[in-house]
């Protein structure tokens, strides 16, 4: 359990540091997200999910 709030607290670092260091470019790939389909952004959402667990097995194991 440990290991997943540090995971939560890593990714709010990233973040926060993305907003620190380019506010402009996250406001407008923000911008540019919404004019994308909920479709298309929940098939790149899953995708990068599916990535993402596949990275974590490989890297724990």
């Amino acid at each position: 359990m440990q290991d997943l709030w540090a995971a939560l607290c890593l990714v709010a670092v990233l973040e926060g540091l993305m907003l620190f260091v380019a506010p402009g470019g996250w406001k407008r790939a923000v911008e540019q997200m919404l004019a994308v389909p909920d479709r298309q952004l929940r098939a790149i959402g899953g995708a990068v999910l599916v990535l993402g667990l596949a990275a974590l097995y490989f890297v724990r194991s």
